[in-house]
């Protein structure tokens, strides 16, 4: 279907009528919705529409339904691939505004939350209970992004992504039905698992309204480490034994020698230049210091020095609010560039030689980059530092980017550990898919027969 066969002046007309002021043409403020943290230029849809409740949500996605206008739901707008681009026109929906923690249920560890929540204003929330929400994908990111991508972040390695973290939804479905699926119990063995349907459908099949998550116990005792490497190679075979050897880190994150080195400018650190891990630990006392000691052991035997943990609270803040701006610090290494990111995620065996594949890219290229990963779990990124306006380095880049993917499927492995497919990654569906993309296509079909749910998004025309 055209974009002529949709009714989006319409729609607009109204869905104005409606909410009023709430639905907005500005174009700076469209311009904002339609582009995430990623080098996807803005593709604005025709309004945004800020909902309060899941009754706005089931009023518009109505309406856009009878005139056929596309839906593109928008959380914090931290997504990478391109997932906020209003490809055919249409409507955001921007749930930021719906951030309510409806319930916490303490004894069972789970929370119930609209999707605008942020994971720091849960976090925030739950402190005093003793509980902690575990996915961490570095920006404060919304739940219900969250979801709709299915991120995991820096302790993924321990307490599993978002797929195992949503215990139950609730949908607006693409005739503005709203449709419960899950429930609190820790496990079901009733009917299809709709739940991790939607978890990762990045908007396409509907619009996530409600979240109940798990939470988990804050660790008794919480160190971190940091120990240089004489390799890259080293770093990673530390990371590769260390999980293999059964240690139960919650964090292990490397960084290259590149990013160390805007680390330690951008956040006024003195770490050695080097491939580094950020490590951290979570158990009783005696536990910590085990699981430390151990990794020490392993890492000096790959080369690894400066091995320093501590367990201060404010150093573990500083070196972690590091990680998090290492991809801003990446960026000031050379003004006026955009961070060009891609992730792939592969069996922790072939994590070596991927990683080290990827460096020896960025060594020959013509552009700088940098590799940092959640490699506890074999997800890594490579991010290339280009000028916005440069064809030609924007061509290096898709092409740099096309090779770590290729090669991480080639190994068994997945276009994408955590940033989604969006419309940036949807040519690489088919090869890691095959013929299941026809059974997603029917999936959407099923579900969503006009195309209106954040259309161009995970599946190849």
């Amino acid at each position: 279907m055209d974009r002529n066969a949709r009714n989006i002046p319409a729609a607009l007309a109204e869905l104005k009528a409606l909410f009023g002021d709430r639905l907005s043409t500005s174009l700076a403020v469209r311009e904002q919705h339609g582009v995430g943290f990623s080098y996807h230029k803005a593709r604005p849809a025709d309004a945004v529409l800020f909902a309060l409740s899941t009754e706005d949500v089931q009023q518009a996605v109505r309406i856009c339904a009878q005139y056929r206008t596309p839906i593109i739901p928008y959380g914090t707008g931290t997504s990478m691939e391109g997932h906020l681009a209003a490809l055919k026109g249409g409507v955001c929906i921007d749930v930021s505004r719906m951030n309510k923690i409806l319930a916490v249920h303490a004894d069972d560890m789970d929370a119930v939350v609209e999707p605008g929540v942020t994971r720091e204003a849960l976090n925030s929330f739950i402190r005093d209970t003793g509980l902690f929400f575990s996915i961490d994908p570095g920006a404060d990111a919304s739940i219900g992004g969250m979801a709709s991508t299915r991120a995991s972040g820096t302790n993924a390695v321990r307490y599993g992504t978002m797929r195992e973290v949503v215990m139950a939804l609730k949908v607006v479905t693409a005739n503005g039905e709203l449709m419960s699926v899950g429930n609190r119990a820790r496990k079901s063995s009733t009917g299809y698992d709709l739940t991790r349907l939607f978890v990762g459908s990045e908007g396409t099949l509907g619009m996530l309204t409600e979240i109940t998550v798990k939470l988990y116990p804050q660790p008794q005792c919480t160190a971190s480490a940091v120990c240089a490497f004489a390799t890259l190679e080293g770093a990673v075979n530390t990371v590769i034994q260390t999980i293999q050897t059964g240690i139960p880190a919650a964090r292990l994150e490397l960084l290259d020698e590149f990013s160390i080195r805007a680390t330690n400018q951008h956040s006024r650190m003195s770490l050695k230049v080097a491939p580094t891990l950020f490590i951290e630990f979570h158990g009783s006392d005696a536990g910590v210091k085990e699981q430390a000691a151990s990794v020490q052991v392993i890492a000096e035997e790959n080369g690894g020095s400066h091995f320093e943990w501590s367990l201060l609270q404010e150093e573990r803040t500083r070196l972690w609010k590091a990680r998090h701006e290492s991809g801003w610090a990446a960026r000031e290494m050379r003004p006026g560039a955009m961070n060009w990111s891609t992730d792939a995620c592969v069996p922790i065996s072939r994590l070596t030689e991927n990683i080290l594949a990827a460096r020896v890219d960025l060594d020959t290229a013509s552009i700088p980059g940098r590799i940092v990963g959640h490699v506890g779990d074999g997800n890594f990124h490579v991010t290339y530092l280009i000028l916005p306006d440069s064809e030609v380095e924007l061509a290096e880049a898709e092409r740099l980017a096309a090779r770590v993917v290729e090669r991480a499927i080639e190994s068994g492995g997945t276009a994408s550990g955590e940033h989604g497919i969006g419309y940036g990654k949807i040519k690489h569906m088919r090869r890691e898919h095959g013929a299941s993309v026809e059974l997603m296509r029917a999936i959407k079909q099923a579900l969503d027969p006009d195309d209106i749910m954040n259309p161009g998004k995970i599946l190849p025309p």
